[in-house]
């Protein structure tokens, strides 16, 4: 059974930091990338952060370059996303989700198991 659990996610203040826990089973992690992506009220799911789990080759969008980075523990079978510099336009539903082919891309089309989201709110 393919299970992915978002955690982490609150109420933070804009400037503030969070890091987001994406933990999985039911797979073999390795052979998979695990994207990180966001959605907000009336908006579309967009992509945030890509990473390759096999070699740990990552991928962000310009949005949150320099802002967020992604990693993972292979032991853990869990991938993380620390959000620093938080601003209001972050807020928004987080979800991780597993794409086999490891395509670098936030496609949401090319991932087939996603978590139930985790709440991310910058107001202060």
């Amino acid at each position: 059974q393919v299970q992915l659990v978002e955690s982490g996610g609150g109420l933070v203040q804009p400037g503030g930091s969070l890091r987001l826990s994406c933990a999985t089973s039911g797979f073999t992690f390795e052979y998979y990338a695990i994207g990180w992506f966001r959605q907000a009220p009336g908006k579309e799911r967009e992509g945030v952060s890509w990473i390759r789990n096999n070699d740990g080759h990552t991928y962000s969008a310009d949005s949150v370059k320099g802002r967020f980075t992604i990693s993972r523990d292979n032991a853990k079978n869990t991938v993380y996303l620390q959000m620093n510099s938080l601003k209001p336009e972050d807020t928004a539903v987080y979800y991780c989700a597993r794409q086999r082919s490891a395509l670098l891309t936030l496609l949401p089309s090319l991932y087939d198991y996603w978590g139930q989201g985790t709440q991310v709110t910058v107001s202060s």
